[in-house]
């Protein structure tokens, strides 16, 4: 999509953030590092793909030692998830869904199972369109949005649900600025123990100059090029 003047003031931003993750040390020891590697670092789909495929391998390993383990579960889950987005594969998509919703159901307060299923619908919709999004996946926005509220109201205090949450929400709606702002602004503020948070946080302030201008369709621009896969090449 053809960028709007406002867009182009922001890419800066956008550009930093990127260099920022593109430049940390890439991390390939366990199922979640190599997935963060796979979002953020690839540059083209079969590097993604890779290690996609690396990450579902030692998620497969660990859960034949420790079956049930929540962890690898939900690494597993996400790695598939990729794999379905990538691919544009109906089947790893519903597969990974029934992963995260069992996830959900065993602890209903966890915050990164809701999370995932939020990423799922939104996702799926933001790529494909909304009806045909629901019609061949299931995917609603409404329990998209649900449960991205959950995962925030849960996971507030680290800057990657808020951070990953300011920027689901304001590409699904480029109107709702003052929300996206408003978790964007706590994510650069909140702790980051995790690679992830240290992601998410500077991604939330490279779109918060778009949403400080009440600019939500630069913003919503900008995060698409921010998370997961948003640097593949075409």
């Amino acid at each position: 999509m053809p960028m709007t003047c406002a867009a182009r003031r922001w890419t800066i931003g956008c550009t930093a953030a990127l260099v920022a993750a593109a430049s940390a040390p890439a991390l390939a020891e366990t199922p979640r590092e190599m997935l963060t590697a796979a979002a953020f670092q690839s540059e083209d789909k079969a590097s993604a793909l890779a290690l996609i495929a690396k990450a579902i391998g030692a998620a497969d390993r660990i859960l034949a030692a420790r079956p049930g383990d929540r962890e690898a579960l939900l690494q597993r889950g996400v790695a598939i998830g990729y794999r379905a987005k990538l691919m544009r594969n109906r089947a790893d998509a519903r597969a990974s869904l029934s992963i995260f919703e069992g996830l959900a159901a065993r602890d209903p307060r966890d915050a990164e199972a809701q999370m995932v299923i939020a990423g799922w619908h939104l996702d799926a919709i933001d790529q494909l369109g909304g009806f045909i999004a629901r019609a061949a996946l299931g995917a609603k926005a409404q329990a998209g949005e649900a449960a991205l509220d959950r995962a925030v109201t849960l996971g507030g205090k680290q800057a990657f649900f808020l951070g990953l949450g300011a920027m689901m929400l304001i590409r699904q709606d480029s109107h709702n600025v003052g929300e996206a702002r408003k978790w964007a602004e706590a994510a650069a503020l909140a702790p980051t123990p995790t690679p992830l948070d240290v992601v998410m946080r500077r991604s939330a302030m490279a779109i918060l100059p778009a949403l400080r201008a009440n600019d939500g369709k630069a913003a919503a621009w900008l995060a698409r090029k921010l998370l997961p896969f948003g640097r593949l090449k075409p």
